[in-house]
């Protein structure tokens, strides 16, 4: 029986879907395959929940009972820093340790919105226009309006749509930098773009990616935020209701996104078709995984159900 760290916490506001994250992937992985230990970070904090122990951080490993445990896998089900940021990933490496996500290049790389858009613009994926603000910049409101209205202000380093503002009039852009300021200490306005949403997981399974169903996503609120992601503020519809052809070409650029991206693990990436084309917004390098977010019900699709789509990423990981 294999011993899973489930990786869990963290020290952004993300802190509370991870913790929710983490229990779903303990609930769900199968009992007679995995021993599963959830491990919570925050700061130099490393614990397991239920008996506060310490993680010995020489090994990563934990004394229960008597008992030495030492982990054949991570299972990161950590949103935001300091895993999905790809600080802790070098740390896991130097110890031969397997995990399910990205590598710390990688997931630095994809948490960071405006490098991401750098690296992939010679690539031709189309993107919508943006401007990077870091903190102390004079801030130009007429050169961030010549992109038109609406804007979208995101900190550029923040997951789950904390901070994020859908910009409608002029009066309202400085206090959205100043709301996204609270989070981060750079900030991207980006241009909108007029059409639906969509969003696509794709993973490697015996070394071959392996796409998985399209999702549509029609938000109640203004954008997919917070309320539409965690509180049902939202439908989802996977298949998505597209014409074959415009599904196999959201899966070809997953599948490209993956590839030039170098990713490991299961990865979400999400877009906006306007006309016939997919605008590439951003990859989520730990997605949601409760049995309500996008990726489980794309797996489902596919034919995985949740217990066997967790062992899956495990195995694969530590292949």
């Amino acid at each position: 029986m294999k011993n899973i760290a489930i990786l869990t916490g963290g020290d952004s506001a993300e802190r509370v879907i991870s913790l929710k994250s983490a229990k779903v992937v303990k609930d769900y992985l199968p009992a007679d395959q995995y021993r599963t230990f959830l491990i919570d970070i925050e700061g130099t904090n490393w614990h397991e929940p239920a008996s506060g122990i310490q993680v010995d951080k020489n090994d990563f490993s934990l004394t229960l009972n008597g008992e030495k445990i030492k982990f054949d896998c991570v299972f990161a089900a950590l949103h935001g820093s300091p895993l999905e940021d790809g600080r802790m990933q070098g740390y896991f490496d130097m110890l031969k340790l397997p995990y399910t996500c990205c590598n710390g290049f990688v997931s630095a790389l994809t948490m960071d919105k405006h490098v991401t858009k750098t690296y992939l613009a010679p690539y031709g994926i189309p993107l919508a226009k943006s401007v990077l603000l870091r903190r102390g910049d004079t801030v130009s409101p007429a050169r961030l309006l010549d992109m038109g209205l609406p804007l979208f202000v995101k900190p550029n380093t923040q997951g789950s749509s904390f901070g994020v503002t859908k910009v409608k009039s002029s009066d309202q852009l400085l206090p959205a930098i100043e709301e996204a300021w609270r989070f981060d200490e750079e900030v991207v306005v980006e241009s909108f773009l007029p059409g639906r949403e969509f969003s696509n997981g794709a993973l490697r399974v015996n070394g071959e990616v392996v796409v998985l169903p399209v999702t549509e996503i029609i938000p109640e609120t203004e954008f997919f935020d917070f309320a539409a992601k965690y509180e049902g503020k939202s439908q989802e519809i996977t298949p998505a209701d597209l014409p074959p052809d415009y599904t196999r070409s959201c899966q070809e650029r997953s599948r490209m996104l993956y590839e030039v991206l170098r990713c490991t693990g299961v990865v979400r990436f999400d877009y906006i078709l306007v006309g016939e084309t997919f605008y590439f917004l951003e990859a989520n390098t730990i997605p949601g995984i409760s049995p309500a977010s996008i990726v489980p019900q794309q797996a489902n699709a596919y034919g995985w159900e949740l217990g066997a789509f967790f062992s899956l990423l495990i195995e694969e990981a530590m292949r």
